[in-house]
């Protein structure tokens, strides 16, 4: 009986087809738990100055490892032991460039960066790692510049109102807080049963008495300002997602002038315009009564009646 010669290399390239395509589906199946379901992007835009915090949306004790990536070096790292945890030049000596700006929270590996700036900007990469999978995703970091001035100078006479512009639009889940000389003074949040000022909000804040208003936009007005009003005034807001969280700070320095220092009174103003007017009406008078003594009736006789002599100027004879 005669063997087809190709029957045994058609049976074994099958064969090897088959192993390739078993091996193929472990390295898809592997690649798919290391990588879990894929990375995912978040777009992030802060401020100059503001602080930011990402969410890992994990506690420690769900995984293994944590860690975090700026531009693929690695800024911060724990495990679920909590047996290490490392953060900027800790974890690399090539990171210098956040110097002590970075926090990491022990209970869900959350990464904070304080005060974070223009360089910043940049893609950050979180990698958990689980003992029989793994997530990542990246943050996009865009940090926009900010005007030199940090603190809004304001100025006022005793009495008039002040409203400080907190310059946001806010949105329902942000968080507005006013401190006057770091004591709570008010708050807006997206419940508007708690917003509250004053007393409301702290009972150590009666100097406003009832004289503090805070708009859905955040912005605060002082009515009939006082002195003892000057002060420090910090705006605290906070942006939030369930990705990511931002705290952004505004102050403002006001000064309230006493009447006495600001400048002359109502009262002493309307003094003064008096005093303008009469000496006003007094040169008007004076006038009128010089142009009245250049003419002046002449000395009359009955000569001089009958012959019609009526009035001569006693300055020019």
């Amino acid at each position: 009986m005669n063997q087809n010669p190709y029957s045994f290399s058609e049976g074994k390239v099958d064969k090897m087809k088959l192993v390739f395509n078993l091996l193929a589906w472990i390295l898809f199946l592997l690649e798919h738990v290391a990588s879990g379901v894929g990375s995912d992007e978040v777009s992030v835009f802060v401020m100059e100055g503001d602080s930011v915090i990402f969410h890992t949306g994990v506690e420690t004790s769900q995984q293994e490892d944590i860690k975090w990536y700026f531009s693929g070096t690695r800024i911060a790292q724990i495990n679920g032991a909590l047996s290490y945890i490392c953060t900027d030049v800790k974890c690399n000596k090539g990171t210098e460039r956040f110097r002590d700006r970075l926090k990491l929270d022990n209970q869900t590996g959350s990464l904070t960066i304080m005060n974070i700036r223009n360089t910043n900007s940049g893609l950050y990469e979180l990698k958990i790692i689980r003992s029989s999978s793994g997530s990542d995703k990246i943050f996009n970091v865009t940090v926009n510049g900010v005007p030199a001035v940090e603190h809004d100078e304001v100025k006022r006479n005793e009495g008039e109102a002040v409203t400080l512009d907190s310059g946001e639009i806010r949105k329902p889940n942000d968080v507005m807080t006013w401190f006057f000389n770091d004591a709570l003074i008010a708050q807006i949040t997206g419940d508007p049963h708690k917003t509250c000022t004053d007393v409301q909000c702290n009972t150590g804040t009666e100097r406003f008495r009832d004289r503090l208003k805070v708009n859905q936009t955040g912005s605060l007005t002082i009515k009939e300002t006082r002195t003892t009003d000057a002060g420090l005034y910090k705006l605290q807001i906070i942006i939030s997602s369930s990705s990511f969280s931002i705290t952004r700070e505004k102050r403002f320095s006001v000064t309230v002038f006493a009447v006495s220092d600001s400048g002359l009174s109502s009262a002493a103003a309307a003094g003064i315009v008096v005093v303008v007017l009469l000496a006003a009406a007094a040169l008007i008078a004076g006038s009128i009564y010089c142009r009245h003594r250049r003419y002046t009736r002449a000395p009359q006789n009955d000569n001089d009646v009958n012959r019609g002599i009526a009035l001569r100027d006693t300055e020019h004879p």
